[in-house]
């Protein structure tokens, strides 16, 4: 399962607002190769629920990841910061041995 903090619920609801998205367009969470410390992940929304998608839903954000991303997601928190040290989604991930300066990669 994934969790989504109060600050990221409020955020992605602005940004489908912003980007004149509807309900019909939920969050979509996976991991790819890449960055820094090898893993990198991609969020963004989607409003196609693929067969092999694992659905997930917390205060009410659906969120939508394939099977090959869940092994490395599982237990993550989605959150949202807005602080002087760097302002965008977050990712605590207790699978992460390693994660970058930046936060938007890792490894396992």
């Amino acid at each position: 399962m994934i969790q989504v903090t109060d600050k990221a619920k409020e955020r992605i609801a602005a940004l489908r607002v912003e980007e004149g998205r509807t309900e019909e367009h939920n969050i979509r969470v996976s991991v790819k190769g890449g960055g820094c410390s090898g893993l990198m992940y991609d969020l963004g929304f989607d409003n196609q629920i693929n067969p092999a998608d694992q659905v997930f839903e917390d205060k009410g954000v659906k969120i939508l990841v394939d099977k090959k991303s869940l092994l490395y997601l599982l237990g993550t928190v989605l959150d949202f910061t807005d602080g002087l040290n760097g302002k965008g989604f977050q990712f605590i991930n207790p699978n992460a041995s390693r994660t970058c300066g930046c936060g938007e990669s890792f490894s396992v």
